[in-house]
């Protein structure tokens, strides 16, 4: 066997490879779009064996063979209308996933542009112990910060209240909106991705820019953000898909369940919602799936900026 021929076999594998991977990752995908049109009797009979031993006190092995069925025998849209119309509390639960997401990357990506700006043009060793500090609660587990997260933010809500209320009034971050996305603004994953990406500018296109007269604000819109715009779109669709699936935050900072996200309502699937939860899934992935055909371009320029910039 010559070596073209080796390298095309190769390829060959590689791509048999690829292939079965691709299958094997979108089959829960697939398997969830299309078990959202079955009816409910035909979910029971395929997957009632499965989350039958959900409920048992004691662990229990599934006696009967799981149906795994990726095309409906009967197609419904019973699911999709108890969903949207029938049922506001999913709705409602879609919404407050929205509310609380959508402010997080925004102002995530605001505040660490000009944080990064900040580290990246301005370097001291005050700083850059600033930054270490960045880094060491980036590779925490989120878990990790919850208990400080919710003991500063009662601390906060009963200085609110000695500070400004009149006797009557109690103010409180804890269970309100703002117990999830203050800590998700101030999170340091995006300022620390985006102070490497802006790191790698080089020093010339800034004193070009100085030769000009251009002032701080010019050269950070004119220069720095135009520059690292794939980057800053991939970090948002990096940090809307996170906070979008989150769980223990509204669970442990909000107890009231009319203000967990969609997300929470996934999490607690029981016997009676197995139908509705393929639905409901559905429903969910969409924002994702747009914001990933949308911005994939720019999330590929994000990932392969390192030689995109030459200096």
């Amino acid at each position: 066997m010559t070596r073209e021929q080796k390298r095309h076999t190769f390829n060959i594998i590689i791509m048999l490879f690829t292939g079965l991977a691709a299958v094997l990752f979108l089959m829960p995908t697939v398997l969830t779009i299309a078990n959202s049109f079955m009816t409910t009797n035909e979910i029971a009979a395929n997957y009632g064996s499965m989350f039958s031993n959900m409920t048992d006190a004691q662990k229990t092995f599934i006696s009967e063979d799981v149906n795994l069925k990726f095309i409906p025998d009967k197609v419904t849209f019973s699911q999709y209308s108890s969903v949207l119309l029938k049922s506001p509390d999913y709705l409602l639960k879609f919404w407050n996933s929205v509310m609380l997401t959508v402010p997080i990357t925004v102002f995530q990506i605001l505040l660490a542009v000009f944080t990064a700006y900040g580290f990246s043009r301005y370097p001291s060793k005050f700083k850059s112990i600033i930054f270490f500090a960045y880094i060491i609660l980036m590779i925490m587990p989120y878990q990790v910060t919850l208990v400080p997260n919710y003991l500063v933010e009662d601390k906060i809500g009963t200085l609110m209240t000695n500070l400004f209320s009149d006797g009557e009034t109690e103010y409180q971050l804890l269970n309100t909106r703002w117990a999830v996305i203050l800590p998700g603004i101030f999170s340091p994953f995006s300022v620390f991705l985006l102070t490497k990406v802006m790191k790698r500018i080089p020093v010339s296109y800034i004193e070009a820019a100085k030769l000009d007269g251009a002032n701080e604000i010019q050269i950070l819109t004119k220069i720095y953000m135009p520059l690292c715009k794939g980057a800053i779109v991939s970090i948002a669709m990096l940090v809307f898909i996170d906070y979008w699936n989150m769980v223990e935050q509204p669970l442990v900072l909000m107890n009231e369940s009319d203000l967990h996200p969609l997300s929470v309502f996934l999490s607690q699937i029981n016997t009676s919602d197995v139908g509705l939860a393929f639905a409901v899934g559905t429903v969910y992935m969409i924002p994702t799936i747009l914001m990933f055909l949308y911005g994939e371009d720019y999330l590929v320029e994000g990932i392969t900026y390192s030689g995109g910039i030459k200096g």
